[in-house]
């Protein structure tokens, strides 16, 4: 995406803190918290405003706070299948325990970084060896990975061959485990953050919120409700895309970014998302 978008307009992409090549930062890692370190970041590099984030997942969270905190320096936003405040302020059960899970593999996944064994998986991601690399794992996580971990851990399967050992940046550093398990561990005040920081709407605020395919109806009633934080809001479905829409299909958000700006012209874009 970052390249057809940069004949556009300037895009920044980072790493949060503790994400690869980027320092640790204070926990918790939450998502007002990482908002501002953003806005910091954009003073300390001199990239000046108006800025359009594009936050997927998790950081969809980062986004809405940075909108609502820097509204007269935000000329829109793009939401990629975000995470939904609601489903996290008061988890029930079921999202309860994908927060325990997600805390507890961070552990091991530090464990293993210490230990040095992260290189050696990371090494077999980089020459496509991912049952290997996913035995290993098994054997670390006491067999406790399953598909759906992976696919919120890392989607390698997705990535070209030639970027996958940049991964390496990642897994093999306890610091990434531990900011992001301190992300997860403290999922429940960023929802609580976002629902202050979106409860008055963005006013004309142009805004694109992008599902994946056939997310299901309490889903697509969500989005429209993000939708709605705005009277220039949209929503837009991807056709052909799971939750990691800027793999599957990139298009959908290049031209959902290539619209916002078209209306307001801002002077760069920034991305966020799980990984930065």
């Amino acid at each position: 995406m970052q390249p057809e978008l940069a004949k556009l307009s300037r895009v920044c992409s980072y790493d949060r803190a503790g994400f690869g090549w980027s320092d640790a930062g204070p926990t918790p890692r939450t998502a007002g918290r990482i908002a501002d370190e953003l806005r910091t970041l954009l003073d300390r590099a001199g990239i000046p405003p108006p800025f359009l984030p594009v936050g997927h997942s998790f950081g969809g969270l980062v986004a809405l706070i940075f909108a609502h905190r820097f509204r007269s320096e935000t000329a829109g936003l793009v939401l990629v299948d975000p995470a939904h405040a609601e489903d996290w302020v008061k988890p029930a059960p079921k999202e309860q325990v994908q927060i325990d899970r997600g805390v507890r593999l961070c552990r091991y996944g530090t464990i293993t970084a210490r230990l040095g064994l992260a290189h050696i998986v990371a090494a077999l991601v980089g020459l496509g060896q991912l049952t290997i690399a996913r035995g290993l794992v098994k054997v670390v996580s006491r067999g406790g990975l399953s598909q759906q971990d992976e696919a919120i851990l890392a989607p390698v399967w997705k990535l070209p061959p030639e970027v996958r050992p940049v991964l390496s940046q990642f897994w093999t550093k306890p610091r990434f485990f531990e900011a992001l398990g301190s992300q997860i561990e403290s999922i429940c005040e960023s929802a609580a953050q976002v629902l202050d920081a979106t409860a008055n709407g963005f006013g004309t605020l142009p805004l694109i919120t992008i599902s994946s395919t056939n997310p299901g109806d309490y889903r697509l009633r969500q989005q429209d409700r993000m939708a709605a934080l705005s009277t220039r809001g949209r929503h837009v479905m991807a056709s052909n895309s799971g939750h990691w829409v800027p793999l599957d299909e990139p298009q959908v958000v290049i031209d959902a970014v290539t619209e916002v700006l078209r209306s307001r012209e801002p002077g760069s874009v920034v991305r966020g998302s799980d990984r930065g």
